[in-house]
């Protein structure tokens, strides 16, 4: 039997309890959210790292062809570093790029030297509000039917701009203490992720290693603080895996790390192929190293040499290691890519995303 919408997705015009999530850095492109609203479900494009300009050509291009459709913005909550540090971790990252261009070398594999030995690495921590309020601006001239908040809580003035242009806001939260503040604040539902969930842990206060709770645990820690509309995140892959969230009181389950390999998926080919080349009994790993926020991602030797070294620091280390991550991935080289994925990374497969998601939804 299929799984069918209910409550606030269903009012929003869904046909299946089934989100699309958003995927910042490349994967949710504008086809991927119209694949999304294609299979009875939602999609989000990611504001996360996107100029306004660029998150307004995307929405033209969804509005072209979907009606029901979300973006995601990062909210400004700056996780702030020490200079000493930053300093520290700056110094790690310069030996560990000495030590691959060597190996490198030896292996002669020329286009990852190249490249590498060109990367310059900013030496201050930089800090910046992800272009909050161009985006908000944006959102009051080009109004979307619904938007998701990540890293925590807009300011009060911010949240009453967002509802008045008449989209259903949700915020993600990690556990009760949060949802119970998203409710106080006025959203209209609640994005409930646990740390299986591939990519950033929305954490408002996050810390290196957050504690592990099930999605189903905490589902029922939200739901005791809460009555808002829950939509469930977090290594969900499987028909069985989604049935079991909408069991334990979510109304629609949130997938991402499964759509990364679909055809409509802006992933870079060096992260898909990865994802298709890994053994599916590999073990994830949570990591700051790339960002300064713990993310769950496929280990390389990235995340083997410096997930110990890395603080907490967010976006001053996502500034810091941007130019190691673009040569590295202009060389197709996984090595030094944050390769972004859930616990559910295995049953990620090449195929239309629409394939995907209704095979999730039992269609």
């Amino acid at each position: 039997m299929s799984l069918r919408a209910t409550g606030l997705l269903a009012e929003l015009g869904a046909a299946t309890p089934l989100v699309a999530a958003p995927m910042a850095g490349g994967p949710s492109r504008p086809e991927l959210v119209v694949a999304a609203s294609r299979a009875g479900g939602l999609g989000f494009l990611a504001g996360g790292y996107k100029s306004a300009t660029q998150l307004a050509a995307q929405i033209g291009a969804v509005q072209s062809q979907a009606s029901l459709f979300g973006v995601n913005l990062f909210v400004p909550n700056p996780v702030p570093v020490s200079r000493e540090d930053f300093g520290r971790y700056r110094s790690a990252l310069e030996r560990w790029i000495a030590e691959y261009v060597d190996r490198s070398h030896d292996a002669g594999d020329t286009a990852v030297r190249e490249r590498l030995a060109e990367v310059v690495l900013p030496t201050d921590a930089r800090t910046d509000d992800d272009g909050w309020n161009e985006k908000l601006e944006l959102l009051e001239r080009q109004p979307v039917p619904v938007v998701s908040l990540t890293f925590g809580l807009p300011a009060e003035q911010d949240m009453r701009r967002l509802r008045a242009t008449g989209a259903t806001v949700m915020v993600t939260v990690t556990d009760a203490g949060e949802a119970a503040r998203a409710q106080a604040a006025g959203a209209d539902g609640l994005i409930v992720q646990s740390t299986a969930a591939g990519g950033h842990h929305g954490s408002w206060a996050p810390v290196r290693e957050p504690q592990q709770v099930s999605l189903r645990e905490l589902l029922a820690g939200v739901r005791a603080s809460s009555d808002l509309p829950l939509w469930a995140a977090g290594g969900l892959s499987t028909r069985e895996a989604l049935h079991a969230m909408l069991v334990h009181g979510a109304e629609a389950a949130a997938v991402g790390t499964v759509l990364l390999r679909t055809n409509e998926s802006g992933a870079h080919e060096a992260h898909q192929q990865s994802l298709g080349q890994a053994s599916p009994e590999l073990s994830t790993v949570v990591t700051t190293a790339f960002s300064g926020r713990p993310a769950r991602a496929l280990p390389n030797a990235f995340t083997a040499h410096l997930t110990a070294e890395a603080p907490v620091g967010f976006p001053a280390l996502h500034h810091l290691t941007s130019p190691l991550r673009r040569a590295f991935a202009e060389s197709g080289d996984p090595a030094g890519l944050n390769l972004w994925a859930g616990t559910g990374f295995a049953d990620a497969r090449q195929e239309p995303a629409e394939v995907t998601l209704r095979r999730l939804a039992g269609q």
